[in-house]
C-alpha cells in the first residue's frame, strides 16, 4: 500500500463526503479508491488499452415496429460470438426492454452494441464494459485456492 496526500477544495470534499455517506463506505480511502479505479478504468476504455471485455448491453425497444424484432434477432446470430446470454422483458404494450452479457474483443463488442441501439425504434440504449483478462492469460485465484481457468 502507498500512502498518498491529496488536496481537495471544500466544496469537492463535501460532495465526496456526501457520496460516502449515501453509498455506506467504511471510510474515505474506500471511496477515493474506487473512483480511482472507475477513473483509470474509463481511460483505458477510451484509449483502447482494454483489448478484451464483458459488456452488458441493455436497451429498450418498441416491439411493434416494423421487422425490428426479426432484425435483432438476426443481428444477434450474425454475432452469435460475441452473445453470451440475453434476457428478455415486456414493459408495458408496447416497449420491451433487453438485457444481453457480450464477451469478446472491446471493439468489436462496442460495435455491435452502436449497431444494435441506432436501429430505429431502440430507445435508450446504454453499454457497460468491464476488463476482461485476454485468452490465455493464466487463470485466477477465489480466496485462497489454487489458481484456475474458466
Amino acid at each position: 500500500m502507498q500512502r498518498v496526500t491529496v488536496t481537495l477544495d471544500d466544496e469537492l470534499m463535501a460532495e465526496l463526503d456526501r457520496v460516502i455517506a449515501e453509498r455506506g463506505y467504511q471510510n474515505r480511502s474506500e471511496a477515493i479508491r474506487d473512483l480511482a479505479r472507475l477513473g483509470l478504468k474509463e481511460s483505458m476504455i477510451e484509449t483502447g488499452k482494454i483489448e478484451n471485455c464483458v459488456g452488458i448491453l441493455s436497451y429498450t425497444y418498441d416491439h411493434k415496429a416494423r421487422d425490428l424484432a426479426k432484425r435483432l434477432t438476426t443481428t444477434f446470430h450474425d454475432h452469435h460470438d460475441l452473445s453470451i446470454a440475453s434476457m428478455h422483458i415486456h414493459l408495458d404494450q408496447e416497449r420491451c426492454l433487453e438485457v444481453s452479457v457480450l464477451r469478446g474483443k472491446t471493439a468489436a463488442v462496442r460495435h455491435f452494441a452502436d449497431h444494435v441501439t441506432s436501429e430505429r425504434s431502440v430507445t435508450y440504449g446504454e453499454l457497460a464494459i468491464i476488463p476482461s483478462p485476454a485468452d490465455g492469460e493464466p487463470g485466477h485465484r477465489h480466496g485462497q485456492g489454487e489458481s484456475h481457468d474458466h
